[in-house]
């Protein structure tokens, strides 16, 4: 048997056997593998899984082992299993090799196509009996949907050929060598190869067969190839259906009443595709052989007055990157799992996906289609290493290389081209220009002119469809969303896209919010896709997860590698809950009692949503009801009138909340999931405030002022009634983030850096004086850095009603400050009463934001109320998804576990909170935080694990923060988010809670 040739195939080498070596560091795609064809599952053909335990063999070398291993009868009993599919680095307890992380430095000299002596070589092998009703007529293939990153087969003793192009699939005619019983089907994977320079792409090396074998009975007169075109004309409401195969057959869509010979078009009324109204319909191709089931979607993509559009409208991206990932299997997922990524991703408002940097699994391909997903489906190809030699010898521009490069398309294309989800193809990512590239573009543009082509790096858009980049900071995007004429780079006017930004490293994103603003200010910016779904860190029984180091590499890029919106655990973010807020398709503003609803659809109407109010006091709900929405068509809006406010005590904040959920079950989340909400103040709240009546009292080396005790020295606060207090004084440094360690692109500051070398980080404390005034007690203080004449001079001012205290801090900046603060407030400590301090700590889930380290520690302090924004973490620039409310979680609950600790945690906008007996109001608000361990102690940690609680609670009152931006890759903090050195003045007044 034989599959239609594609002319993009095809091997560069000629004559005989491949040596043991030639073959690996050949610049070809391989030989012997059939041409690519698209992914299905016939419904009465014989499918026979070979995934299981495979015997395996690891040698250190390419030519080590002998081919004897292949032949039929070889005893391989002593040998080692390994599960297939799986990588075999992260199996056998590190017996088999160990796993290597770099960003875009190649593991091995840039030498092509030449690769290292030093190859670990995995033999495997498999013996397996057909089924007894497996037919007898008819052929067969054994297919193969992922192996890195060189892979030689031979069945039954027979060579079949060699392949490279992990993350495709390759199928090998075997139909003429198999038997009844004690089929030997062989295996031996290269973790090194010529086809490695084109798989440069950020992510852990893990060789093996990490996605499924299967053989596939192939009956006689089936369809070796088909190609589903199906249109839609949003003028006329009809869809045309087209299927080409390479063999005559019948084309059935029963909803449809369609019954069409195939390569013959047929029209008829129907409802289209999209990622918001994912329709389908079910189909079959019928041939002599074969029933093939067909999901069939209408849409059509077109490049029209310089828009992407879909189905006649423009559509604008909500999009992730997604790296296939899991913390235990590495590139190995099954279909639960990425059906809980869809998931995830549409219950997050996000609506599309880059396949960054290779196709996935073709199921996920499924389930894009099914949920809903508009996908940019990315060729497996990046040479990101070669940028360290100004991309000399880059193979994308070298001839030699391009039948590798075609092979690539094609089988990305061939695979996936039945997928309406899939909107664009990429050509790959960050690999450079040349002449590779154009080929696949021409040969794409061919083959499939109803998609277009993307590819990043092509910022002339020579053979692009889409001007697409990477981390351009908000004012550049600004003015490319202004170049209507295209730029002074011959764009052609083409739509933007920034396929990489907000760099979701740690905490962070920042400045989402801003981009999403100007992709909705200028209609030629269509969005983009946040770098990236999920962290890419690995199980581990000592660290809780590794990343980048931890494996003893000799390169690495450390934890540049965990950088998702979801934890490796796939536990939401808080960078997730912020881009939901920040991409929520409906609108909800409001105020003076009304209520104004914008759908932000780009196709779908409002009438799958419910609305509901509800009026809180102080925080707390009082009163709520459904609002009548009518089924507003996207763009439109409703300024709707809200009920009468309840009555209220004076003085109180009263505030509107206004959700749309869903009206009923979907596919995709329950009835009553909510999809997007608004939140705006009716009445303000009364201050804070406290009139003085107490006087300090000095008495045997303490002072006493109302219910509060000081240091009769120093002035520092040591109890408030029964409340053990640490010391209350200004704090400027923060546990510098990802983001704040990272240099900005366009500036070249690393604020990280910057604030180490200022000294921010070892402020040193100087008591300039205390003084007992008639209702006062003030201390003043200078905080200043080591070997620096820049500081802070502090001034804190107690007073007292009697019953409560009353702190006010006024900071005046002294010397030239020429950066900005990390934070500034003041820090405290609250004593913990219990036992069990020292342990390590572990991660954990509360309130449906991903929480903190937990410790055993039982304390007095650990239940934590406050009224603010929640109940997540919230800073300048990451603060859309936070909601003013009543809310509460313990210490541990309220810390975020990125797997490199950094700052994190901290409640915004809070007017007060209750922690460790305390009640802590503040004027104005303020944002508060409190954990186990020091700043310092964060600040030093790499791992979750080398965090240890100890019997104080460090509690941050802070008065602002510096942003968070995403410097960690891209541009840094915005300046309307950036903490200047200023006059400030704050006050917190402090009380006994009550029982």
């Amino acid at each position: 048997m034989s599959f239609r040739t594609s002319p993009a195939l095809g091997s560069a080498r000629a004559g005989g056997p491949p040596s043991a070596v030639d073959y690996v560091e050949d610049v070809s795609p391989g030989s012997g593998a059939l041409p690519p064809r698209a992914w299905y599952a016939s419904s009465d053909a014989k499918a026979l899984s070979l995934d299981g335990a495979w015997r395996f063999r690891l040698s250190a070398t390419v030519d080590a082992e002998d081919e004897s291993f292949a032949e039929e009868g070889y005893d391989a009993a002593g040998w080692a299993e390994v599960t297939v599919p799986g990588h075999w680095v992260l199996q056998g307890e590190g017996a088999f090799g160990l796993p290597i992380y770099t960003n875009h430095l190649y593991p091995f000299p840039v030498d092509p196509p030449h690769v290292p002596t030093e190859n670990p070589t995995g033999d495997h092998l498999r013996v397996f009996d057909l089924p007894d009703d497996w037919p007898s007529e008819g052929g067969a293939v054994v297919r193969f949907d992922g192996v890195e990153s060189c892979a030689r087969v031979w069945l039954n003793g027979t060579d079949l050929g060699e392949f490279k192009g992990s993350r495709l699939a390759h199928e090998f005619a075997v139909g003429h060598l198999l038997k009844p019983k004690g089929n030997v089907l062989a295996v031996r994977v290269h973790q090194w190869s010529a086809g490695s320079y084109l798989e440069d792409q950020d992510q852990w090396w893990l060789p093996g067969i990490f996605r499924e074998v299967t053989l596939l009975h192939r009956p006689a007169g089936s369809a070796l190839d088909f190609f589903v075109h199906a249109s839609y004309d949003h003028v006329s409401g009809e869809g045309t259906l087209r299927v080409d195969s390479d063999v005559d057959g019948r084309v059935l869509v029963p909803a449809l009443d369609i019954d069409v010979a195939t390569g013959e078009p047929v029209t008829a009324l129907v409802a289209p595709w999209s990622a918001e109204s994912p329709r389908l319909y079910d189909g079959e191709l019928v041939t002599e052989g074969e029933r093939i089931p067909l999901r069939i979607g209408f849409r059509t993509v077109v490049l029209e007055d310089g828009l992407i559009k879909v189905n006649g409208k423009a559509v604008l991206f909500k999009g992730v990157n997604r790296h296939e990932w899991h913390p235990e299997k590495g590139r190995t997922l099954d279909l639960a799992t990425m059906r809980e990524d869809v998931l995830l991703m549409k219950r997050h408002n996000i609506n599309a996906v880059r396949t960054s940097h290779y196709p996935p699994h073709p199921a996920f391909l499924d389930l894009c289609d099914e949920y809903g997903l508009w996908v940019i489906d990315e060729c497996d190809l990046e040479t990101h290493g070669f940028t360290e030699q100004d991309w000399r010898d880059n193979p994308v521009d070298d001839d030699r290389w391009t039948p590798a490069l075609l092979d690539r398309a094609a089988r990305m294309v061939e695979r996936d081209k039945n997928h309406p989800s899939v909107v664009l193809w990429s050509l790959g990512n960050e690999a450079g220009t040349g002449r590779g590239l154009t080929a696949m573009a021409e040969w794409i543009h061919g083959r499939d002119p109803e998609r277009l082509v993307h590819y990043e790096g092509d910022w002339n858009c020579r053979d692009t469809d889409v001007y697409s980049r990477m981390y351009a900071d908000h004012a550049e995007v600004e003015q490319i969303g202004k170049e209507l004429d295209g730029g002074t780079l011959g764009r052609r006017k083409l739509p933007f896209i920034q396929c990489e930004y907000g760099h979701a490293m740690g905490n962070g994103p920042g400045g989402i919010a801003d981009y999403q603003e100007l992709f909705a200010k200028y209609e030629r910016l269509q969005g983009g896709f946040i770098w990236e779904w999920i962290d890419h860190g690995v199980k581990h029984p000592e660290l809780g997860y590794a990343y980048g180091g931890d494996f003893g590499e000799e390169l690495h890029d450390g934890n540049f590698v965990c950088d998702g919106l979801v934890f490796p655990d796939r536990t939401p973010s808080p960078g997730l809950l912020e881009y939901k807020k920040v991409v929520e398709p409906v609108s909800i503003e409001g105020s003076d009692g009304t209520v104004r609803v914008t759908n932000k659809y780009d196709f779908a109407d409002l009438s799958a949503l419910a609305f509901e109010w509800s009026y809180q006091v102080d925080g707390e709900t009082v009163e709520a009801g459904t609002l009548s929405v009518p089924a507003l068509a996207p763009g439109e809006s409703a300024d709707l009138k809200l009920p009468e406010p309840p009555a209220h005590l004076d003085g109180s904040e009263t505030r509107w909340t206004v959700r749309a959920l869903l009206a009923a079950d979907t596919a995709w989340a329950p009835k009553d999931h909510v999809v997007a909400w608004g939140q705006f103040p009716a009445v303000a709240g009364v201050r804070p405030s406290l009139v003085p009546s107490a006087s300090p009292v000095r008495e045997e080396g303490r002072i006493t002022l109302g219910p509060a005790a000081f240091d009769g020295r120093t002035g520092a606060l040591r109890t408030i009634g029964g409340v053990a207090v640490e010391n209350p004084r200004l704090d400027v440094w923060r546990a510098t983030t990802d983001n704040d360690d990272g240099t900005e692109w366009k500036s070249g500051l690393c604020y990280s850096t910057l604030w180490r070398t200022l000294g921010l980080h070892r402020m040193r404390h100087r008591l300039v004086g205390v003084e007992l005034e008639s209702q006062a007690l003030v201390v003043r203080t200078r905080v200043a850095p080591a070997a620096r004449e820049v500081g802070l001079a502090a001034e804190y001012r107690w007073t007292s009603d009697g019953s409560r205290l009353k702190l006010t801090v006024s900071v005046t900046p002294e010397g030239q400050w020429t950066v900005p603060l990390p934070r500034l407030g003041v820090r405290l400590g609250l004593s913990a009463v219990g036992s069990g301090a020292g342990s390590a700590v572990d991660s954990g889930v509360a309130s449906g934001v991903a929480s903190g380290v937990v410790s055993p520690v039982a304390s007095a302090v650990d239940e934590v109320k406050w009224f603010g924004g929640g109940p997540g973490e919230a800073y300048p620039d990451t603060r859309a998804a936070s909601e003013v409310g009543r809310w509460s979680a313990t210490v541990d609950q309220l810390q975020t576990p990125y797997l490199r600790p950094q700052e994190n945690g901290a409640r915004a906008d809070v007017r007060w909170v209750e922690v460790g007996g305390l009640r802590i109001e503040g004027d104005p608000e303020f944002s508060f935080a409190a954990r186990r361990w020091t700043t310092e102690q964060l600040d030093a940690a790499t791992h979750l694990t080398d965090l240890v609680a100890g019997e104080t609670v460090w509690v941050n009152l802070d008065h602002r923060h510096h942003g968070i931006g995403t410097a960690s890759c891209g541009p840094g903090v915005l300046p309307q988010y950036h903490l200047l050195a200023e006059p400030a003045e704050f006050s917190f007044v402090f009380s006994e809670v009550s029982g």
